[in-house]
Formats: C-alpha cells, sequence, structure tokens
C-alpha cells in the first residue's frame, strides 16, 4: 500500500480555530489516492484538531468561549506557567481536543458531512507556526 505524506505549516495569530479543510483536500487530491483514509495529525502540545461545524463562525466563538471558561487561565495552583499564563490551560485544552483525526477518501475526496471542517484550535494566546502532518494512504 502506498502512502503519500506531506506537512502543511499553518499561521496561527492568537487563541481561535483556522480552518485548514481546503489545505488538506489539496493534500489528498496531489496523492492520486482515490481510496483510503487521510490521517491528519498536529505536532504540537498546545494546539489541536478538531473536526466542526464550518457554516457558521458564531459556533467557532461560542467553542473558544466555552474552552476559556472550561480552563481558564491565571488559576493559582498551576505551577507550569514558565511561557505564561496561558501555558498550563492550553495543554489541558489540548489533552481535552485531539491531536489526529482520521477521515475516510472516496473518488479522492474527503468524506467530510456538509456542515464539517478540519480546524486547528490554537489554544495560545501569541502568533505560532503549526506543523499538520498529512498523511494519505
Amino acid at each position: 500500500m502506498s502512502a503519500h505524506i506531506e506537512t502543511l505549516v499553518i499561521h496561527t495569530t492568537g487563541k481561535a480555530t483556522y480552518e485548514i479543510t481546503s489545505k488538506v483536500q489539496d493534500v489528498v487530491k496531489r496523492s492520486n489516492i482515490k481510496k483510503g483514509v487521510a490521517t491528519v495529525f498536529i505536532q504540537h502540545t498546545s494546539a489541536s484538531l478538531i473536526i466542526y461545524e464550518n457554516a457558521d463562525p458564531t459556533a467557532r466563538v461560542d467553542l473558544e468561549n466555552y474552552f476559556d471558561k472550561l480552563v481558564p487561565e491565571n488559576l493559582p495552583y498551576f505551577t507550569h506557567t514558565y511561557e505564561g499564563s496561558d501555558d498550563m490551560p492550553s495543554h489541558i485544552r489540548m489533552v481535552l481536543t485531539r491531536t489526529s483525526e482520521t477521515i475516510p477518501i472516496e473518488n479522492g475526496r474527503l468524506c467530510l458531512g456538509t456542515w464539517q471542517g478540519i480546524f486547528v484550535f490554537e489554544h495560545r494566546r501569541r502568533e505560532h507556526e503549526r506543523s499538520v502532518v498529512v498523511c494519505v494512504h
């Protein structure tokens, strides 16, 4: 079985969700694999990957606000704060979500639902370059 692997570099500008669906679909297209799976993996511990609603941006705003309340910054019992008050919360948020997603491929296309998109979920306040590995097989 052949596999095609590419690494995408995603620039984030702070806490938010960044849609990468079209970039992943472009990797699938370049792979020339018509039927199989795409595994998408983020190589970080303070950002994550999610498959989420992509039609209405307010759904993403609500998700981001929920995570801010679920895992707030500046909790007095956090000791891992070397990189700032958003450091430990970003790691916890990553653990509560995912570092990889596996999406079936049919006819050379990702088998996502009508309202689904693939997103990098940035948990840090400052900008970063995030590496996302896409393996199509």
